[in-house]
């Protein structure tokens, strides 16, 4: 568990969990982690202790998802569920400009009102990776995205260290997990074993030392933290894997390759990959207006390559088939990422494998445009998938 200069670990009960709650209220955050919703495990701003998915698992397969019941009361013991934090910091609808009639005029109002502070407990972390990367692209340039920035700024950040791996999971040939654990201000290690149900706390920031020692958090003992440790070994021991060696370059030069069209025949170019991604960010604008005249209104939402207006221009969409842009979609997000924010544009989170109607796994699309060999069967169209328990 990688950790700053700032760090020192504690040890915390359940109970101790639910004052971190109360406190992280008080000082005016609104408290955002897993709450089981609608079957699966869902990011949501919670209330209290008992909104965790205490005892629930998910399981995970390409195109399947299901949740489950543990054999103990694990408050995280699950990996990740569709959504990620970007529903937080880079909003699926966010209205831009608001216009109201005034007489014969209009009044335009820009004022949003203050962004909200929000504390992120639960963070993977393939998803501080993945926010470290949406932080360039909105914030590590020339030109910056107030909207996502105001909300940034403000974000007290809970970490929760993998104690295990689901079987889409590949963080760890990204270099993002379960060990490379950076930006958190708490991050926490679940331990369970036997009567035993407590946490190993890491303080990454002042901040966050200053709220262990109001918490007066007893340190943890070096037993107990040797245990942590080789929970999240086993963690990094994934069987799914992507070889990155060389990956922008393969790419570029396999523009004509037969694998794209081989995807495409399966690929349904539902934007399902996209939009549980965490780190995509593609949007466009919708100019709104009442059938009365009295408002109207600019909107940002979220859109997908996959959509084929999307490359829309003047005569038409440059994008037509499901093979230029599942390509797009592939090369920009390892490849071309590459030149434009200094990051690949994955982090191994698998949920794109989870998600995608038909299985599309991006490990195997790799594999298969050097020339390996894929081993994982493709779903089928119309196989029955995502059950829910």
């Amino acid at each position: 568990m990688e950790t700053t200069a700032e760090s020192t670990r504690s040890v915390l009960d359940v109970e101790g969990i639910a004052q971190l709650i109360a406190l992280l209220q008080r000082r005016g955050y609104q408290v955002a982690g897993p709450t089981l919703r609608d079957g699966a495990i869902n990011y949501e701003v919670l209330r209290k202790l008992e909104d965790l998915p205490a005892g629930w698992t998910d399981e995970q397969a390409p195109g399947r998802y299901r949740v489950t019941r543990r054999k103990d009361n694990a408050l995280f013991g699950y990996t990740v569920g569709p959504q990620s934090w970007k529903k937080f910091l880079h909003p699926s609808e966010l209205p831009l400009v608001e216009l109201r009639r005034d007489g014969a005029n209009f009044q335009i109002l820009h004022n949003h009102g203050v962004p909200p502070r929000f504390a992120f407990l639960g963070v993977r972390a393939c998803e501080l990776a993945a926010i470290a990367v949406q932080d360039r692209v909105f914030q590590g340039g020339r030109f910056t995205d107030p909207h996502y920035e105001g909300r940034r700024s403000q974000v007290f950040m809970v970490a929760v260290h993998c104690t295990q791996a689901g079987p889409n999971c590949f963080c760890a040939s990204m270099g993002t997990g379960p060990w490379a654990c950076t930006g958190f201000d708490l991050a926490l290690t679940e331990v369970i074993d036997g009567g035993r149900h407590l946490f190993v706390v890491e303080a990454g920031t002042k901040a966050g030392t200053e709220l262990l020692e109001e918490m007066y958090a007893a340190p943890a003992p070096p037993e107990l933290c040797r245990q942590a440790e080789e929970s999240v070994r086993r963690a990094s021991l994934q069987t799914r894997q992507m070889d990155t060696a060389g990956i922008r370059d393969l790419l570029y030069e396999n523009f004509d390759h037969p694998e794209w069209d081989n995807v495409a025949a399966r690929c349904l170019s539902c934007a399902n990959c996209t939009m549980v991604c965490p780190t995509c960010f593609c949007t466009t604008v919708d100019d709104l207006s009442e059938v009365t005249g009295e408002r109207a209104g600019r909107w940002r939402r979220w859109d997908s390559c996959f959509t084929q207006s999307f490359s829309y221009i003047h005569g038409g969409s440059v994008r037509t088939s499901s093979t230029s842009r599942f390509r797009q979609w592939m090369t920009h997000k390892l490849a071309s990422w590459i030149d434009q924010f200094g990051t690949s544009g994955c982090v191994g989170c698998g949920r794109c494998i989870t998600w995608c109607p038909v299985g599309i796994d991006i490990t195997e699309e790799v594999r298969a445009i050097r020339g390996g060999r894929a081993n994982a069967a493709p779903v089928s169209k119309g196989d029955n998938i995502h059950g829910i328990a």
